[in-house]
């Protein structure tokens, strides 16, 4: 008899963790979890454990200023990240197996004076700098006017991609044919690997305040039928390009964040294709919920409510209002981990 995060696997999910703990990394590995993610707050939450300081030591002793401190920690866990799911990466012949590095946030921070094209050329510059010499390291770019500009570059230079940040069709549609102009000007595809993170409970937040007056039936919903089209969308994009690797969505932000919802209710949502990406407290409360997972990634709600989304979500204004909110979780926390670096400085 199967797990739920086994039967979640069996139906042709790829599992990632929202982790790179070294901890959690064994333990979800054992339960099924093929790849992981990293970003900021990730890293900052390992440091205030305590488990590092010893390495965070040796860093202050090479001479590090704190940027330069907060990249080499995260460089290192990442690497022991993708040691454990190299073999996956081998056995997929880069199919799976993936862990995911953030470019530096600070590139989106308000106070950045760079205009779109220097920032595009950061991008790309950092995307080089950090996907040398890895197999399986994904480098993260998010889908912002910088972001986006860098795309074909990055993928023209070889690099596999995680497109973060998108929470609509037109950044997911921009996100891709970019993705797909930069492989058409490799001299082979045959390592062409992108993925685009679709933010899914963010949504369902924004439309509680946003679009009070969906009826109970959409309310809650609005997040899965949007990820749930782009899924589509791209599964008709990618069908006739014959390349050897999948371009996926990426399932993200699948943890609940209303207390009534149950901790499963995206991780079935989207069951059966492509990657969900959950934070190691979903899969410990999916994994001890005893449930059988199916396929429902291509199952969608009624024609009504379908219907009654478009009338009442103002799509443009959700995309907007989110990148906004979206930027500021975006840098803020490279800027506390830039902090927490200096107090354990200055604590030694």
């Amino acid at each position: 008899m199967s797990t739920p995060l086994q039967s979640l696997v069996s139906c042709g999910t790829k599992l990632w963790l929202d982790s790179v703990d070294p901890d959690e990394i064994k333990r979800n590995r054992a339960l099924g979890a093929t790849g992981a993610t990293s970003n900021p707050i990730i890293i900052s939450d390992l440091i205030k454990t305590v488990r590092f300081d010893g390495d965070l030591k040796k860093l202050f002793g090479q001479g590090l200023d704190d940027e330069g401190v907060a990249w080499a920690m995260t460089d290192r866990l990442v690497k022991d990240a993708q040691a454990v799911f190299e073999p996956v990466w081998r056995e997929t012949r880069g199919n799976d197996g993936y862990v995911s590095f953030e470019l530096d946030p600070l590139l989106e921070d308000a106070s950045c004076k760079l205009n779109i094209a220097d920032k595009a050329k950061r991008y790309v510059e950092l995307g080089k700098k950090w996907s040398a010499g890895h197999t399986n390291r994904m480098i993260k770019v998010p889908a912002t006017p910088g972001g986006l500009a860098a795309l074909e570059d990055l993928v023209a230079a070889g690099i596999s991609i995680n497109v973060t940040l998108v929470f609509s069709e037109r950044q997911y549609v921009a996100a891709r044919d970019a993705c797909w102009r930069g492989a058409q000007k490799r001299t082979s595809r045959e390592h062409f690997k992108s993925v685009y993170s679709i933010f899914v409970s963010r949504l369902d937040v924004y439309t509680e305040k946003a679009a009070p007056n969906l009826s109970p039936a959409a309310q809650g919903l609005v997040g899965i039928v949007n990820a749930k089209r782009l899924w589509k969308l791209n599964q008709e994009f990618w069908a006739d390009k014959k390349l050897p690797l999948k371009q996926e969505i990426v399932f993200a932000s699948t943890g609940t964040k209303k207390k009534e919802d149950p901790p499963w209710k995206y991780v079935e949502a989207f069951a059966g294709s492509d990657i969900e990406t959950n934070p190691p407290a979903t899969n410990a409360a999916v994994q001890d919920s005893g449930r059988t997972i199916t396929r429902r990634v291509d199952q969608f709600p009624p024609s009504e409510v379908l219907a009654e989304i478009d009338a009442k979500v103002d799509m443009k204004n959700l995309e907007e209002t989110l990148m906004r909110e979206g930027l500021a979780k975006f840098a803020d926390p490279q800027k506390a981990l830039l902090a927490l670096i200096a107090q354990k400085r200055n604590a030694k």
